[in-house]
């Protein structure tokens, strides 16, 4: 009986043994450290986006408190940049816009836009800025006081 002579492809198969594996502990870090990359630019958008929506619902509350359309317009700018300092949200242009009739039982619409800056990203190619918004709404209490006609 005569021994077979293994063929050329069954000699190069065998010789690339365990080159998968290798080829994936040398890539495996690379996917990882990408993941983390992509999870943290996203919780970064998710943050600011929670934490404008935030500062929108504390603006319309404060607006929602003031007995005139334009108190009510300068609270709801403080109370929103305030919220936004202390909730660590840097924006590089923030605007405030506030419409209300300031009557007992209608509503207040605060909006704040911010342009935040994502530029530790900048390695994933994720634009350096992106504008955000928030809108809240609050509903004027309608038993509350009015001021007098005569503006006292």
């Amino acid at each position: 009986m005569t021994a077979t002579q293994p063929s050329r492809v069954t000699l190069w198969w065998r010789a690339e043994r365990g080159s998968v594996t290798a080829e994936a502990v040398l890539i495996a870090p690379v996917l990882v450290m990408l993941l983390v990359f992509v999870a943290v630019v996203v919780h970064r958008g998710v943050d600011a986006r929670l934490r404008l929506d935030d500062a929108a619902h504390q603006a319309a509350r404060a607006a929602s408190l003031q007995r005139t359309p334009a108190a009510a317009g300068t609270a709801a700018d403080a109370t929103a940049s305030s919220a936004l300092a202390r909730a660590g949200l840097v924006c590089r242009d923030a605007a405030v816009t506030t419409s209300t009739s300031a009557r007992p039982g209608s509503t207040v619409v605060v909006s704040v836009h911010c342009t935040v800056d994502f530029g530790q990203a900048l390695i994933l190619g994720v634009p350096g800025t992106r504008t955000l918004s928030a809108t809240a709404s609050e509903v004027i209490d309608t038993f509350r006081s009015q001021p007098a006609a005569g503006g006292a």
